[in-house]
């Protein structure tokens, strides 16, 4: 691979982090509890791009191009998951707010791993992220040679540079968070990360049948 054609592959992989999803939504919300959930669920994100690179480079994830059905049954999963976590989200807030929930409780509830996979089981059910790797990926291997290691690697870039921007955003979001630490802020940007994870989850479940 050539040094034009890496850098072009890097800007694509740039592009596709910046696009706002439900990974920036997910920082953004594990990252209201500290930063190491946030970075947690950043990390879990990311890795989801290794996923879908070794389903492209053992030729499954072309089930998503040829299947409509795969296609929506993947898309449903993944909205129905989301609004499972913006529901537990908004629940969670309210019961911090009537002292139902305390500090400890509410911390264990954003735990590190809780938060690792919910970022990692969200990007493992978007099937768009395949598709990306499915009609990028193929461009910028060499002409006859698909090889599975070489489709790693591209993977691995797009890791890199999907975990720089969601890592920079969860710290610059922990930040605002201790520089805003009022409770009512902080309970409305809560239930706005929520309200907006299940209106993500909602609109990819019901789109899927259209």
């Amino acid at each position: 691979m050539t040094f034009p054609s890496l850098a072009a592959f890097i800007g694509l992989c740039a592009i596709l982090a910046l696009t706002p999803g439900p990974d920036s939504f997910l920082v953004l919300r594990y990252s209201l509890s500290n930063a190491r959930s946030g970075l947690a669920a950043a990390f879990g994100s990311s890795l989801g791009s290794i996923f879908w690179a070794a389903l492209v480079g053992v030729g499954l994830a072309t089930l998503l191009e040829q299947s409509a059905e795969a296609y929506r049954i993947v898309k449903i999963v993944g909205g129905l998951y989301l609004v499972y976590l913006g529901v537990t989200a908004f629940i969670n807030s309210r019961r911090i707010q009537h002292g139902r929930l305390d500090g400890e409780r509410a911390v264990k509830n954003s735990s590190i791993r809780s938060s690792f996979l919910a970022g990692l089981l969200s990007c493992m059910l978007n099937p768009k992220v395949g598709l990306f790797f499915l009609a990028i990926v193929p461009q910028f291997l060499p002409t006859g040679d698909a090889s599975f290691g070489l489709t790693m690697l591209l993977g691995v870039i797009d890791f890199a540079v999907s975990m720089i921007y969601l890592g920079v955003l969860s710290l610059v979001a922990t930040k605002a968070v201790l520089w805003l630490k009022k409770p009512s802020v902080t309970k409305a940007m809560e239930r706005t990360s929520a309200g907006i994870l299940a209106a993500l989850g909602l609109g990819t479940a019901i789109s899927a049948n259209s």
